[in-house]
């Protein structure tokens, strides 16, 4: 399995308050998280960074996920403690009330992927049945394209594209969506921030996806996309192929 993360701060913000990284268990699973961290002035790369080491402390320590239940009731249990974690730091320093971070986060097993997301970070999924969005935003605007008040195309540009309505560490207590779907060799995924799915429509990021070219140099093209389109936002990505030699035996997740 192949997996490369990527992250810039972007053409305008002066920090970086995304972060992120890719880890392996014990068993040599692995585990990809975006976080993209909320507050400003209020620590939001602090909450996004905290996501991250905690994740990373927790996943060392896992033992094999065999099946996707088991999967699904780890990161449902890991993102409760993050969830506290960040919320208690939020409270007892006043630097850092009211910071948060979204989060997307994948197990990559050999037969499956468990996905869980809390706010408008993004995980897609790129098989033999097209570019599929695995999470849906826990946003202002998609809750209002859900409700049928604005369109899609609306929501790419109205003013209030950027609020979300769930993130981790801003409330006591934090629901994840979390779900399981099976994937083979040659999938792909992308976990992204919404620097970069605001600037680089789906179609897109589908292209870049179906080209040749190593990871690295994709999710580069990707990220210099998003900068030239703007860079308003901080950009943060993660790539993993499925290869083919996983499916025989020859290494593990």
């Amino acid at each position: 399995m192949q997996a490369k993360f990527l992250t810039d701060r972007g053409q305008v913000r002066k920090h970086n308050e995304d972060a992120g990284g890719i880890f392996y268990n014990h068993s040599g699973q692995l585990l990809a998280i975006i976080a993209d961290g909320m507050g400003g002035h209020q620590a939001g790369d602090v909450a996004s960074k905290m996501a991250v080491q905690l994740i990373d402390e927790q996943w060392k320590n896992a033992e094999a996920q065999l099946r996707p239940e088991h999967a699904e009731a780890w990161l449902s249990k890991a993102l409760q403690y993050m969830n506290q974690k960040i919320y208690e730091r939020s409270i007892a320093n006043e630097e850092c009330h009211g910071m948060g971070t979204t989060v997307v986060l994948a197990i990559c097993a050999q037969d499956f992927i468990s996905v869980a997301h809390i706010g408008d970070s993004r995980c897609y999924l790129l098989n033999d049945f097209g570019f599929t969005q695995i999470t849906e935003d826990h946003s202002l605007v998609n809750a209002l394209v859900q409700s049928g008040e604005i369109t899609k195309d609306d929501a790419q540009s109205h003013p209030r594209k950027n609020v979300v309505l769930k993130s981790l560490g801003t409330d006591q207590h934090v629901t994840a969506d979390i779900r399981s779907i099976s994937w083979d060799q040659g999938n792909q995924l992308l976990l992204c921030s919404d620097g970069l799915s605001d600037k680089v429509l789906d179609d897109e990021l589908k292209s870049f996806m179906q080209s040749s070219d190593g990871l690295e140099k994709v999710g580069q093209e990707m990220v210099d996309l998003a900068n030239a389109r703007g860079g308003e936002d901080n950009v943060s990505l993660i790539l993993i192929q499925y290869d083919a030699l996983e499916k025989a035996g020859e290494s593990s997740c």
